[in-house]
Protein backbone atom coordinates (compact mmCIF):
# COMPACT_ATOMS: atom_id res chain seq x y z
CA UNK A 1 0.00 0.00 0.00
CA UNK A 2 1.63 3.29 -1.14
CA UNK A 3 2.09 6.40 0.69
CA UNK A 4 -0.48 8.20 -1.44
CA UNK A 5 -3.29 5.64 -0.74
CA UNK A 6 -2.62 5.85 2.70
CA UNK A 7 -2.84 9.58 3.03
CA UNK A 8 -5.98 9.94 0.77
CA UNK A 9 -7.61 7.00 3.48
CA UNK A 10 -6.61 9.38 6.29
CA UNK A 11 -8.06 12.08 4.49
CA UNK A 12 -11.49 10.37 3.92
CA UNK A 13 -11.26 9.87 7.91
CA UNK A 14 -10.67 13.38 8.61
CA UNK A 15 -13.23 15.72 8.78
CA UNK A 16 -15.03 18.23 5.70
CA UNK A 17 -13.62 20.90 7.08
CA UNK A 18 -10.15 19.90 6.55
CA UNK A 19 -9.33 19.29 10.71
CA UNK A 20 -6.61 16.89 11.29
CA UNK A 21 -9.31 15.25 13.75
CA UNK A 22 -11.93 12.01 12.76
CA UNK A 23 -14.76 12.87 11.71
CA UNK A 24 -18.11 12.66 13.90
CA UNK A 25 -19.25 9.25 12.16
CA UNK A 26 -15.78 7.61 11.90
CA UNK A 27 -15.53 8.24 15.71
CA UNK A 28 -19.39 6.91 16.04
CA UNK A 29 -17.84 3.90 14.41
CA UNK A 30 -14.65 3.59 16.55
CA UNK A 31 -16.76 3.59 19.52
CA UNK A 32 -18.73 0.73 18.31
CA UNK A 33 -15.62 -1.69 18.56
CA UNK A 34 -14.54 -0.04 21.22
CA UNK A 35 -17.94 -0.92 23.51
CA UNK A 36 -17.87 -4.63 21.95
CA UNK A 37 -13.91 -5.72 22.43
CA UNK A 38 -14.44 -3.97 25.92
CA UNK A 39 -17.17 -6.13 26.79
CA UNK A 40 -16.21 -9.36 25.05
CA UNK A 41 -12.64 -9.29 26.99
CA UNK A 42 -13.93 -8.29 30.25
CA UNK A 43 -17.02 -10.81 30.46
CA UNK A 44 -14.95 -13.54 29.22
CA UNK A 45 -12.51 -12.69 32.29
CA UNK A 46 -15.38 -13.14 34.39
CA UNK A 47 -16.87 -16.55 32.96
CA UNK A 48 -13.17 -17.75 33.10
CA UNK A 49 -12.66 -16.62 36.97
CA UNK A 50 -15.98 -17.85 37.82
CA UNK A 51 -15.01 -21.62 35.91
CA UNK A 52 -11.91 -21.30 37.43
CA UNK A 53 -13.12 -20.37 41.38
CA UNK A 54 -15.99 -23.41 40.89
CA UNK A 55 -12.85 -25.66 39.63
CA UNK A 56 -11.03 -24.83 43.04
CA UNK A 57 -13.44 -25.28 45.22
CA UNK A 58 -14.51 -28.73 43.38
CA UNK A 59 -11.25 -30.06 44.00
CA UNK A 60 -11.20 -28.89 47.98
CA UNK A 61 -12.52 -32.10 48.61
CA UNK A 62 -12.27 -34.16 45.08
CA UNK A 63 -8.78 -35.67 44.20
CA UNK A 64 -6.96 -35.34 40.46
CA UNK A 65 -7.96 -39.26 40.18
CA UNK A 66 -10.07 -41.56 41.46
CA UNK A 67 -8.99 -45.58 41.57
CA UNK A 68 -12.31 -47.30 41.63
CA UNK A 69 -13.45 -51.69 41.39
CA UNK A 70 -16.38 -52.60 38.58
CA UNK A 71 -18.64 -55.07 40.13
CA UNK A 72 -21.88 -54.83 42.40
CA UNK A 73 -19.85 -54.70 46.05
CA UNK A 74 -17.71 -51.68 44.81
CA UNK A 75 -14.96 -52.37 47.51
CA UNK A 76 -11.44 -53.25 47.56
CA UNK A 77 -10.50 -55.59 49.80
CA UNK A 78 -7.03 -55.78 49.35
CA UNK A 79 -6.25 -51.94 49.08
CA UNK A 80 -2.93 -51.81 50.89
CA UNK A 81 -1.61 -53.64 47.22
CA UNK A 82 -3.50 -51.51 45.18
CA UNK A 83 -2.24 -48.25 46.57
CA UNK A 84 1.42 -49.56 46.69
CA UNK A 85 0.94 -50.27 42.61
CA UNK A 86 -0.42 -46.86 42.23
CA UNK A 87 1.81 -44.72 43.91
CA UNK A 88 4.70 -46.63 41.96
CA UNK A 89 3.43 -44.79 38.33
CA UNK A 90 4.94 -41.69 37.16
CA UNK A 91 2.97 -38.70 37.89
CA UNK A 92 1.54 -39.73 40.92
CA UNK A 93 2.67 -37.84 44.14
CA UNK A 94 0.10 -38.97 46.87
CA UNK A 95 -2.05 -41.74 47.27
CA UNK A 96 -4.71 -42.26 50.28
CA UNK A 97 -7.97 -44.53 50.69
CA UNK A 98 -11.18 -43.00 51.05
CA UNK A 99 -14.49 -44.70 51.87
CA UNK A 100 -17.68 -43.17 51.25
CA UNK A 101 -21.02 -43.87 51.87
CA UNK A 102 -24.65 -42.63 52.54
CA UNK A 103 -26.89 -42.07 55.74
CA UNK A 104 -29.50 -40.29 57.74
CA UNK A 105 -28.25 -37.75 60.47
CA UNK A 106 -30.12 -36.09 63.41
CA UNK A 107 -28.68 -34.21 66.09
CA UNK A 108 -30.94 -35.25 69.05
CA UNK A 109 -34.17 -33.27 67.27
CA UNK A 110 -37.14 -34.07 65.21
CA UNK A 111 -35.31 -33.21 61.88
CA UNK A 112 -33.63 -35.35 59.95
CA UNK A 113 -31.12 -34.67 57.06
CA UNK A 114 -29.82 -36.94 54.42
CA UNK A 115 -25.42 -36.40 54.01
CA UNK A 116 -22.69 -38.24 52.74
CA UNK A 117 -19.91 -39.69 55.12
CA UNK A 118 -16.86 -39.64 53.96
CA UNK A 119 -13.89 -41.74 55.57
CA UNK A 120 -10.43 -40.57 54.93
CA UNK A 121 -7.23 -41.00 57.04
CA UNK A 122 -5.94 -38.50 59.94
CA UNK A 123 -2.75 -37.00 59.29
CA UNK A 124 0.04 -35.55 61.53
CA UNK A 125 0.96 -32.52 61.41
CA UNK A 126 2.83 -30.89 58.19
CA UNK A 127 1.89 -33.79 56.60
CA UNK A 128 0.28 -32.86 53.12
CA UNK A 129 -2.92 -35.14 51.89
CA UNK A 130 -4.17 -35.52 48.43
CA UNK A 131 -7.11 -33.13 48.85
CA UNK A 132 -6.71 -30.13 50.76
CA UNK A 133 -10.26 -30.33 52.73
CA UNK A 134 -8.31 -30.68 56.03
CA UNK A 135 -6.96 -26.71 55.28
CA UNK A 136 -10.75 -25.52 55.50
CA UNK A 137 -11.48 -26.63 58.77
CA UNK A 138 -13.20 -23.52 60.73
CA UNK A 139 -13.50 -25.06 63.83
CA UNK A 140 -11.19 -28.02 65.11
CA UNK A 141 -9.74 -30.26 63.20
CA UNK A 142 -9.38 -33.31 61.18
CA UNK A 143 -7.61 -35.52 64.07
CA UNK A 144 -10.63 -36.63 64.82
CA UNK A 145 -9.63 -37.25 68.06
CA UNK A 146 -13.43 -37.14 70.17
CA UNK A 147 -13.22 -35.97 73.97
CA UNK A 148 -13.23 -39.50 75.73
CA UNK A 149 -9.97 -39.80 73.53
CA UNK A 150 -11.33 -42.33 70.78
CA UNK A 151 -11.42 -41.91 66.96
CA UNK A 152 -15.02 -41.58 66.66
CA UNK A 153 -15.10 -37.47 65.95
CA UNK A 154 -17.04 -36.27 62.68
CA UNK A 155 -16.49 -32.94 61.19
CA UNK A 156 -19.33 -31.23 59.35
CA UNK A 157 -20.11 -28.80 56.87
CA UNK A 158 -20.92 -25.23 57.99
CA UNK A 159 -24.59 -25.32 56.45
CA UNK A 160 -24.91 -28.97 57.25
CA UNK A 161 -24.04 -28.15 60.78
CA UNK A 162 -26.00 -25.01 60.78
CA UNK A 163 -29.21 -27.20 60.02
CA UNK A 164 -29.04 -29.17 62.68
CA UNK A 165 -27.79 -26.80 65.26
CA UNK A 166 -24.82 -29.21 65.72
CA UNK A 167 -21.42 -28.10 67.00
CA UNK A 168 -18.23 -28.90 68.58
CA UNK A 169 -18.94 -30.97 71.81
CA UNK A 170 -22.13 -32.10 70.57
CA UNK A 171 -23.53 -35.44 69.53
CA UNK A 172 -25.18 -36.75 66.43
CA UNK A 173 -26.44 -39.95 65.33
CA UNK A 174 -25.79 -41.49 62.01
CA UNK A 175 -27.84 -44.28 60.63
CA UNK A 176 -26.55 -45.84 57.33
CA UNK A 177 -27.79 -49.27 55.65
CA UNK A 178 -24.63 -51.08 56.57
CA UNK A 179 -23.94 -54.68 54.36
CA UNK A 180 -27.68 -54.55 53.59
CA UNK A 181 -27.62 -58.20 54.08
CA UNK A 182 -31.07 -59.27 56.19
CA UNK A 183 -30.47 -60.66 59.64
CA UNK A 184 -30.21 -64.62 59.95
CA UNK A 185 -32.89 -64.46 62.43
CA UNK A 186 -35.47 -61.86 61.60
CA UNK A 187 -34.82 -62.00 57.98
CA UNK A 188 -35.09 -57.96 58.20
CA UNK A 189 -32.39 -55.79 57.11
CA UNK A 190 -30.72 -53.99 60.03
CA UNK A 191 -29.45 -50.51 59.82
CA UNK A 192 -26.43 -49.28 61.48
CA UNK A 193 -26.79 -46.60 63.93
CA UNK A 194 -23.84 -45.04 66.09
CA UNK A 195 -23.09 -41.60 67.73
CA UNK A 196 -20.32 -39.21 67.27
CA UNK A 197 -18.98 -36.29 68.81
CA UNK A 198 -18.64 -33.61 66.67
CA UNK A 199 -14.99 -32.56 66.67
CA UNK A 200 -15.42 -29.57 63.87
CA UNK A 201 -16.54 -27.37 61.23
CA UNK A 202 -15.51 -27.23 57.56
CA UNK A 203 -16.23 -24.83 55.13
CA UNK A 204 -14.92 -24.96 51.76
CA UNK A 205 -17.58 -22.55 50.04
CA UNK A 206 -18.86 -25.25 47.75
CA UNK A 207 -22.08 -26.06 48.34
CA UNK A 208 -22.92 -29.31 47.86
CA UNK A 209 -19.72 -30.36 50.36
CA UNK A 210 -20.89 -27.79 53.33
CA UNK A 211 -24.57 -28.93 52.78
CA UNK A 212 -23.85 -32.72 52.58
CA UNK A 213 -20.47 -34.23 53.73
CA UNK A 214 -19.25 -35.41 57.04
CA UNK A 215 -15.74 -36.63 57.31
CA UNK A 216 -14.80 -38.94 59.55
CA UNK A 217 -11.67 -41.79 59.86
CA UNK A 218 -11.68 -44.68 57.82
CA UNK A 219 -12.14 -47.11 60.46
CA UNK A 220 -15.71 -45.24 61.60
CA UNK A 221 -17.01 -45.27 58.14
CA UNK A 222 -15.50 -48.69 57.46
CA UNK A 223 -17.74 -50.04 60.44
CA UNK A 224 -21.13 -47.24 59.02
CA UNK A 225 -20.66 -48.69 55.71
CA UNK A 226 -20.61 -52.48 56.39
CA UNK A 227 -17.07 -52.72 54.57
CA UNK A 228 -15.07 -54.40 57.02
CA UNK A 229 -11.73 -53.88 56.37
CA UNK A 230 -12.12 -52.80 52.45
CA UNK A 231 -12.36 -49.26 51.05
CA UNK A 232 -14.43 -47.66 48.39
CA UNK A 233 -11.16 -46.67 46.74
CA UNK A 234 -8.07 -44.73 46.34
CA UNK A 235 -7.43 -41.33 45.88
CA UNK A 236 -4.92 -39.86 43.94
CA UNK A 237 -2.93 -36.34 43.73
CA UNK A 238 -0.74 -36.28 40.77
CA UNK A 239 2.00 -33.91 39.86
CA UNK A 240 0.15 -30.97 37.71
CA UNK A 241 -3.73 -32.04 37.90
CA UNK A 242 -3.81 -30.87 33.72
CA UNK A 243 -2.27 -34.51 33.60
CA UNK A 244 -4.13 -35.82 35.30
CA UNK A 245 -5.80 -37.13 32.09
CA UNK A 246 -2.82 -38.50 30.80
CA UNK A 247 -2.02 -40.61 34.37
CA UNK A 248 -5.03 -41.75 34.74
CA UNK A 249 -5.25 -44.46 32.08
CA UNK A 250 -1.62 -45.37 32.94
CA UNK A 251 -2.61 -46.26 36.52
CA UNK A 252 -6.09 -48.20 35.11
CA UNK A 253 -4.10 -50.37 32.65
CA UNK A 254 -1.28 -51.55 35.11
CA UNK A 255 -3.97 -52.48 37.64
CA UNK A 256 -5.77 -53.98 34.40
CA UNK A 257 -9.61 -55.28 35.87
CA UNK A 258 -11.32 -55.04 37.85
CA UNK A 259 -10.13 -51.44 38.48
CA UNK A 260 -11.01 -48.38 36.78
CA UNK A 261 -9.79 -44.34 37.11
CA UNK A 262 -11.51 -41.38 37.11
CA UNK A 263 -10.00 -38.21 36.87
CA UNK A 264 -11.15 -35.17 38.20
CA UNK A 265 -12.85 -33.28 34.77
CA UNK A 266 -14.74 -36.45 34.01
CA UNK A 267 -15.82 -36.68 37.72
CA UNK A 268 -17.82 -33.39 36.65
CA UNK A 269 -17.59 -33.78 33.28
CA UNK A 270 -21.17 -32.31 32.96
CA UNK A 271 -20.56 -29.20 34.94
CA UNK A 272 -17.32 -28.11 33.02
CA UNK A 273 -18.94 -28.85 29.65
CA UNK A 274 -22.23 -26.52 30.89
CA UNK A 275 -19.61 -23.84 31.83
CA UNK A 276 -17.96 -24.12 28.62
CA UNK A 277 -21.26 -23.81 26.75
CA UNK A 278 -22.06 -20.75 28.86
CA UNK A 279 -19.09 -18.95 27.77
CA UNK A 280 -19.38 -20.00 24.34
CA UNK A 281 -22.85 -18.44 24.52
CA UNK A 282 -21.92 -15.64 26.26
CA UNK A 283 -19.34 -14.77 23.34
CA UNK A 284 -21.06 -15.33 20.61
CA UNK A 285 -23.84 -12.33 21.79
CA UNK A 286 -21.17 -10.36 22.66
CA UNK A 287 -19.56 -10.94 19.49
CA UNK A 288 -22.86 -9.57 17.88
CA UNK A 289 -21.87 -6.27 19.24
CA UNK A 290 -18.94 -6.14 17.35
CA UNK A 291 -20.79 -7.13 14.42
CA UNK A 292 -23.04 -4.31 15.21
CA UNK A 293 -19.98 -2.19 14.74
CA UNK A 294 -19.01 -3.54 11.75
CA UNK A 295 -22.53 -2.39 10.06
CA UNK A 296 -21.43 1.25 10.99
CA UNK A 297 -17.88 0.22 9.75
CA UNK A 298 -20.17 -0.21 6.49
CA UNK A 299 -22.63 2.90 6.21
CA UNK A 300 -19.67 4.92 7.33
CA UNK A 301 -17.40 3.88 4.14
CA UNK A 302 -20.66 3.70 1.79
CA UNK A 303 -21.32 7.35 2.92
CA UNK A 304 -17.80 8.17 2.26
CA UNK A 305 -18.12 6.58 -1.45
CA UNK A 306 -21.12 8.49 -1.96
CA UNK A 307 -19.56 12.04 -0.90
CA UNK A 308 -16.18 11.47 -2.38
CA UNK A 309 -17.96 10.23 -5.81
CA UNK A 310 -16.65 12.93 -8.07
CA UNK A 311 -12.88 13.13 -6.32
CA UNK A 312 -12.93 8.84 -6.67
CA UNK A 313 -13.45 9.78 -10.78
CA UNK A 314 -11.25 11.92 -10.77
CA UNK A 315 -8.54 9.60 -9.30
CA UNK A 316 -9.07 7.18 -11.65
CA UNK A 317 -9.54 9.29 -14.65
CA UNK A 318 -5.67 10.70 -13.50
CA UNK A 319 -4.41 7.14 -13.67
CA UNK A 320 -5.60 5.46 -10.09
CA UNK A 321 -6.62 1.71 -10.77
CA UNK A 322 -9.59 0.42 -9.56
CA UNK A 323 -7.04 -1.87 -7.43
CA UNK A 324 -5.64 1.37 -5.78
CA UNK A 325 -9.23 2.81 -4.95
CA UNK A 326 -9.81 -0.59 -3.11
CA UNK A 327 -6.81 -0.57 -1.14
CA UNK A 328 -7.95 2.94 -0.06
CA UNK A 329 -11.22 2.21 1.54
CA UNK A 330 -10.15 -0.68 2.65
CA UNK A 331 -6.52 0.94 4.68
CA UNK A 332 -9.94 3.16 5.95
CA UNK A 333 -12.20 -0.07 7.45
CA UNK A 334 -9.09 -1.43 8.69
CA UNK A 335 -8.10 1.64 10.75
CA UNK A 336 -11.39 1.85 12.35
CA UNK A 337 -10.91 -1.66 13.48
CA UNK A 338 -7.81 -1.84 14.48
CA UNK A 339 -7.78 2.05 16.41
CA UNK A 340 -11.43 0.56 18.07
CA UNK A 341 -9.93 -2.89 18.71
CA UNK A 342 -6.54 -1.26 20.40
CA UNK A 343 -8.48 1.15 22.38
CA UNK A 344 -11.38 -1.34 23.66
CA UNK A 345 -8.08 -3.77 24.45
CA UNK A 346 -6.77 -1.32 26.69
CA UNK A 347 -10.15 -0.62 28.82
CA UNK A 348 -11.34 -4.04 28.52
CA UNK A 349 -8.05 -4.91 30.16
CA UNK A 350 -8.11 -2.01 32.65
CA UNK A 351 -11.59 -2.99 33.99
CA UNK A 352 -10.94 -6.91 34.19
CA UNK A 353 -7.84 -6.01 36.61
CA UNK A 354 -9.70 -3.17 38.29
CA UNK A 355 -11.97 -5.92 38.96
CA UNK A 356 -10.14 -8.42 40.12
CA UNK A 357 -7.58 -6.08 41.99
CA UNK A 358 -9.80 -3.97 43.87
CA UNK A 359 -12.83 -6.19 43.93
CA UNK A 360 -15.29 -3.29 42.70
CA UNK A 361 -18.31 -5.36 42.75
CA UNK A 362 -19.20 -7.65 45.63
CA UNK A 363 -21.66 -9.89 46.18
CA UNK A 364 -23.06 -11.54 49.39
CA UNK A 365 -21.13 -14.67 50.25
CA UNK A 366 -24.06 -16.46 52.29
CA UNK A 367 -26.18 -16.11 48.76
CA UNK A 368 -23.10 -16.90 46.26
CA UNK A 369 -20.18 -18.40 48.39
CA UNK A 370 -17.67 -15.99 46.95
CA UNK A 371 -17.54 -12.05 48.13
CA UNK A 372 -16.59 -10.69 45.10
CA UNK A 373 -17.02 -10.85 40.83
CA UNK A 374 -13.98 -13.04 40.29
CA UNK A 375 -11.68 -12.12 36.77
CA UNK A 376 -9.49 -14.38 35.18
CA UNK A 377 -8.02 -12.87 31.76
CA UNK A 378 -6.74 -15.83 29.82
CA UNK A 379 -4.05 -14.92 26.70
CA UNK A 380 -5.45 -17.02 24.33
CA UNK A 381 -9.27 -15.27 24.71
CA UNK A 382 -7.88 -11.88 24.30
CA UNK A 383 -6.03 -12.67 20.84
CA UNK A 384 -9.02 -14.37 19.85
CA UNK A 385 -11.18 -11.37 20.89
CA UNK A 386 -8.52 -9.06 18.73
CA UNK A 387 -8.50 -11.38 15.88
CA UNK A 388 -11.85 -11.53 15.30
CA UNK A 389 -12.57 -7.87 15.56
CA UNK A 390 -9.91 -7.20 13.57
CA UNK A 391 -11.42 -9.54 10.65
CA UNK A 392 -14.66 -8.60 10.56
CA UNK A 393 -13.63 -5.05 10.60
CA UNK A 394 -11.47 -6.16 7.16
CA UNK A 395 -14.67 -7.86 5.89
CA UNK A 396 -16.93 -5.30 6.68
CA UNK A 397 -14.60 -2.74 4.32
CA UNK A 398 -15.56 -5.68 1.31
CA UNK A 399 -18.85 -3.95 -0.24
CA UNK A 400 -17.94 -0.22 -0.09
CA UNK A 401 -14.41 -0.92 -1.19
CA UNK A 402 -15.70 -2.72 -4.34
CA UNK A 403 -18.16 -0.36 -4.79
CA UNK A 404 -16.27 2.50 -5.20
CA UNK A 405 -13.29 0.61 -7.19
CA UNK A 406 -16.40 -0.39 -9.34
CA UNK A 407 -17.03 3.44 -9.98
CA UNK A 408 -16.59 4.95 -13.67
CA UNK A 409 -14.70 8.16 -14.08
CA UNK A 410 -16.84 9.57 -16.55
CA UNK A 411 -20.48 9.23 -14.71
CA UNK A 412 -18.38 9.54 -11.37
CA UNK A 413 -16.96 12.88 -12.10
CA UNK A 414 -20.73 14.23 -13.65
CA UNK A 415 -22.21 12.66 -10.35
CA UNK A 416 -24.28 15.34 -8.37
Amino acid sequence: MSRLELGIAWRYLRSRRGSKLLSFISLIAIGGVVVGVSALIVVMGVMNGLQRDLREKILIGSPDIRVLPYGEDLRIDDWRAVQRRVRGEAGVVATAPFVLTQGVVNAGHDYREAAFIAGIEPLADGEEGVTSVRKHATQGDFSFRASDGSARGVVIGRLLAAKLNAYPKDTITIVTGGDLKPNAATGMFVPVTAQFEVTGIFETGMYEYDNTYIYTSIAVAQELAGLDTAVTGIEVRTTDRWVAHEVAPRIAQSLGYPYRTVDWQEQNSSLFQALKLEKLGMGVILLLIVLVAAFNIVSNLTMVVTDKTREIGILKAMGMTARSVRRIFLAQGLTIGMVGTGFGLVLGLAVSVALGRYKLIRLDPSVYFIDHLPVATEFLDVVLTVLASVAIAGLATLYPAQQAARLYPIEAIRHE
